[in-house]
C-alpha cells in the first residue's frame, strides 16, 4: 500500500488537531478502520522510543542487539500502519464508487456486483494485513517491556494497548466486510485468520504488561 492509495494528504501528514477533526466528521470516511491503524501506528512509534531509550547505553549492553533490531522493525511498521490508514479510507471510498455503478441493464448490474465484491474484498484484505502487523509488534512490545529500558516501563506497556486496541479494531472491521462477500472460501480463510490474531494478540499483550509490571 502507498500514500497513492488515499487522495489528498496522508492522515498521518495532517496536523493532529486536522486529524481529529477528520475522524470527528459527519462522513463515514475516515472511520474505525483508519483509527485502528493509528492506534497501531502510535504503538509503534512507542515501542521504537523504548528501544531507541536502550540503544547506545552501556548499563543494557546485553540488550544492545536485540533492542537495534526491534527499533528497525518498529520504525519500519510504523510506516506500513500509517499507509494502511490511508489505505483503509480508499478503500471505503471505493466500495461506495462501486455501490454507485449504473445498474439499468444487465451488463451493468453484471459489472456492478464484480466491482462490489472487488471493493469488499480490498476492504477486508486491508485491516487483516493490519492485524497482523499489530500481531508482530505486540511481541516487539513485549520485547522492550522485558529487556528495554526499565525507566520507559510504562511506555513500553502503552504501547501494547494502543497496538492491541488496534488489533481489536482491524478485526472488527475484517468481520463487517465479510458479510457482503459471496466468496466462501475466502471468507472461510479471512475468518480463520481474524480468530488466530485475536488469540495471538491477547497471548502477546499479557505477556508485555507481565514484563512491564514484572520490572515496574
Amino acid at each position: 500500500m502507498t500514500t497513492q492509495d488515499t487522495p489528498g494528504h496522508s492522515l498521518s501528514d495532517l496536523p493532529f488537531s486536522a486529524l481529529l477533526d477528520a475522524l470527528a466528521g459527519a462522513t463515514p470516511a475516515p472511520g474505525g478502520g483508519s483509527a485502528a491503524a493509528l492506534a497501531a501506528a502510535m504503538g509503534a512509534a512507542l515501542t521504537a522510543m523504548v528501544a531507541g531509550l536502550t540503544v547506545g547505553r552501556p548499563r543494557y549492553a546485553d540488550a544492545q542487539e536485540e533492542m537495534a533490531a526491534v527499533l528497525s522493525r518498529a520504525e519500519t511498521l510504523r510506516g506500513a500502519l500509517a499507509r494502511a490508514a490511508d489505505a483503509d479510507t480508499a478503500a471505503y471510498l471505493a466500495v461506495t464508487a462501486a455501490y454507485r455503478l449504473p445498474k439499468e441493464s444487465d451488463a451493468q448490474k453484471v459489472e456492478r456486483a464484480a466491482a462490489i465484491q472487488a471493493a469488499m474484498r480490498r476492504a477486508a484484505e486491508i485491516p487483516l494485513l493490519t492485524a497482523g502487523w499489530c500481531a508482530e509488534l505486540l511481541d516487539l512490545a513485549g520485547r522492550v517491556a522485558a529487556h528495554g529500558n526499565p525507566n520507559a516501563g510504562s511506555d513500553a506497556a502503552v504501547a501494547a494497548l494502543l497496538t492491541h486496541a488496534g488489533l481489536l479494531g482491524a478485526v472488527r472491521n475484517v468481520r463487517i466486510n465479510l458479510h457482503s462477500i459471496s466468496d466462501a472460501d475466502f471468507c472461510q480463510a479471512a475468518e480463520a485468520d481474524a480468530a488466530r490474531l485475536l488469540r495471538e494478540g491477547a497471548r502477546l499483550l499479557a505477556a508485555a504488561l507481565a514484563a512491564a509490571d514484572a520490572r515496574g
